[in-house]
């Protein structure tokens, strides 16, 4: 018997009637998929422009309005509160009526009310449109997600999902510019800065009429011949004809999540995942917008004015595209799990670090660090998310994860204010480093699922 030839792996096989899944698992990144990728990127960076011009709103309305801290915190909130609220119905809803659906009708929402917060004369106006504004932003980006994790193939599903959180930052940054240059012009900059808010609910059109809807969630509803035809749409765009559709080698089937189950996101095979997702998306809500809402604002307490504040921050925000770089490439080479724990690790020390500073490079240089490792660290949380849920309980897993986030992200506001009652900045970003850290012991219990098809 030779050695070399028991030790050799067996010939591949072509697999009869291989699923509608299976053959989008085993596409290359086509065209079809760059359109999608970008069609979903600009909803999402629509939304982060969106999270990030109520932070320089409130700096700028501090100073002409003399806002207070307390209705700083309340404008603020309301947002975050009407996003827990959408992200648990928005994920519900995108298991029953459509990820396609829910997302346009998200972006509709949030882009009229942050228009017309444009217009309000007085800050109960504005916190209630603000809280309208976070039912759309909150549903929208699991679903985005779940949606994008649902067509990306199985082997780069993880960097894909990354390159969608990526244009977070490209939102974030055009938020930062807009602060800068227009919120911070006058006294009615603030109101032509939201007044750029109408933008996605133009854009909810073309998403309503020019994505296509999710393969597996169509086969969920018996619409199979729907299903099919989306199918065949990404393999024409790989150069993959109908006579050649169904010839797919054992070899190029991704592993599926072994996780079975009937029940619902608390049943007992997904308790532990659903618990320590929960866990990571609670923590990183409390340090991410605690931190990011208030940068500007405690900028402007150092003794910096609106303009140099809202520029630090510009810089800051600009080393988010290089830790979505770091994340999208070893995600695929590290797992998602590793990943997401370095990345929070990371942001620790950072925050630390930030509390410390005190010389304008060193804040510049420390906050440019938290949020290299802090948007890593969102681009691998959002990567796993919809991964560890089959398909009929995907939206709704990810949604309830995001809700239950939401509610840190509602008290963070509020909790910047009492820490700096009872100490100082440095107090602030200590209690959000210990944030971070749990939620990197949190991350490292959930399954890896590198290369793996999704549960159906």
């Amino acid at each position: 018997m030779n050695p070399s030839a028991s030790s050799s792996p067996a010939p591949s096989t072509v697999v009869a009637a291989p699923t509608r899944s299976q053959r989008l698992d085993r596409l290359p990144f086509t065209r079809k998929h760059g359109k999608l990728l970008g069609a979903s990127g600009i909803g999402w960076a629509l939304d982060a422009m969106d999270v990030g011009l109520i932070s320089f709103v409130i700096a700028a309305l501090s100073v002409h309005w003399e806002l207070s801290k307390g209705d700083g915190s309340l404008i603020a909130s309301a947002g975050f509160a009407g996003m827990a609220i959408g992200a648990s119905v928005g994920g519900l809803l995108a298991d029953r009526i459509g990820r396609r659906s829910v997302f346009a009708l998200t972006l509709l929402i949030y882009g009229l009310a942050t228009g017309a917060s444009a217009l309000a004369m007085g800050v109960g106006a504005l916190i209630a449109l603000r809280f309208v504004v976070g039912l759309g932003l909150g549903a929208e980006l699991p679903v985005a997600s779940t949606l994008m994790s649902e067509f990306a193939p199985a082997r780069i599903r993880g960097r894909v999902v990354v390159w969608l959180e990526a244009f977070w930052a490209l939102g974030w940054i055009l938020a930062a510019l807009i602060g800068t240059f227009i919120a911070a012009s006058g006294p009615t900059g603030w109101r032509w800065a939201l007044a750029l808010g109408l933008v996605p609910a133009i854009y909810s059109l073309v998403i309503r009429w020019g994505m296509p809807e999710s393969v597996r969630f169509l086969e969920k509803k018996g619409r199979t011949e729907e299903a099919e035809q989306v199918v065949r749409s990404f393999e024409a765009s790989a150069g993959i004809d109908a006579d050649a559709a169904h010839q797919i080698r054992s070899d190029e089937i991704a592993e599926a999540d072994p996780v079975e189950t009937t029940g619902g996101i608390w049943s007992r095979p997904l308790r532990a995942r659903t618990a320590g997702l929960w866990a990571v998306w609670f923590c990183i809500n409390l340090s991410y917008y605690g931190a990011f809402i208030w940068i500007p604002t405690l900028l402007v307490d150092r003794g910096f004015d609106l303009t140099r504040s809202f520029a630090f921050t510009l810089i800051i925000t600009l080393a988010q595209i290089p830790g979505y770089a770091a994340a999208a490439w070893l995600i695929e080479v590290f797992g998602r799990r590793w990943t997401l724990t370095v990345f929070l690790t990371g942001s620790a020390v950072a925050a630390s670090f930030y509390g410390l500073s005190e010389t304008e490079w060193a804040i510049i240089a420390a906050g440019c660090a938290l949020s290299f490792f802090n948007l890593g660290a969102w681009g691998a949380l959002y990567a796993i998310g919809p991964e560890l849920y089959p398909t009929r309980v995907r939206g709704t897993g990810t949604g309830a994860a995001a809700a239950f986030g939401r509610i840190a992200s509602m008290a963070a506001p509020f909790l910047v204010p009492v820490l700096l009652a009872v100490g100082d900045q440095m107090v602030v970003f200590a209690v959000f480093s210990v944030c971070f850290l749990l939620a990197a012991a949190a991350a490292f219990t959930l399954p890896e699922q590198r290369g793996r098809s999704l549960a159906e």
